[in-house]
């Protein structure tokens, strides 16, 4: 016993199969003609996961100004966060990435610290106000000035960039 199957003859309503118009995308090859050695790559961070600050320790005109090393940048840091945010601001970590010359009675610091750690770094050391160096005795000699603060390195030690938009 044979069974013959007959397939469908199109109608006007559904279309030919074999002639339906291929797919709108394009295979990988067809995509980049003009170099296929050459592929751009588009990357865009959102989320740093670090937040870099530039500061300035100013201290008392009356006291003497010696150069700040990265020692005693540490322990004034670790001073003003542990004042504001007791044992808790003493577990952030900071980096201490350059030390800068004194100029009149101002030496920069930069510093890199944890994102999430940022706003509560930035509000102890722009409250906190120490005494001077090698002196507990007199109080008001030192304090941290907050001079820029970014998530990228770049932005913080160039600047803003508004001079660039200067005519």
């Amino acid at each position: 016993m044979t069974s013959i199957t007959s397939q469908p003859t199109p109608t006007p309503t559904q279309p030919n199969p074999s002639t339906t118009t291929p797919s709108k995308r394009k295979s990988p090859n067809e995509t980049n003609t003009s170099n296929p050695s050459a592929k751009v790559l588009h990357f865009t961070s959102r989320n740093p996961a670090w937040t870099y600050l530039k500061l300035q320790l100013i201290t008392h005109p009356s006291s003497t100004t010696t150069p700040l090393d990265p020692l005693t940048a540490k322990t004034h840091l670790t001073a003003a966060l542990s004042q504001f945010l007791g044992l808790t601001g003493t577990a952030i970590p900071l980096d201490i990435l350059k030390t800068a010359p004194a100029t009149s009675h101002a030496q920069t610091v930069w510093v890199r610290v944890p994102r999430p750690d940022a706003p509560a770094v930035v509000a102890a050391l722009s409250s906190w106000i120490g005494g001077a160096q090698g002196s507990a005795a007199q109080a008001g000699g030192v304090a941290w000035r907050v001079c820029a603060r970014g998530n990228y390195l770049g932005a913080v030690v160039r600047g803003s960039g508004a001079e660039l938009f200067v005519p």
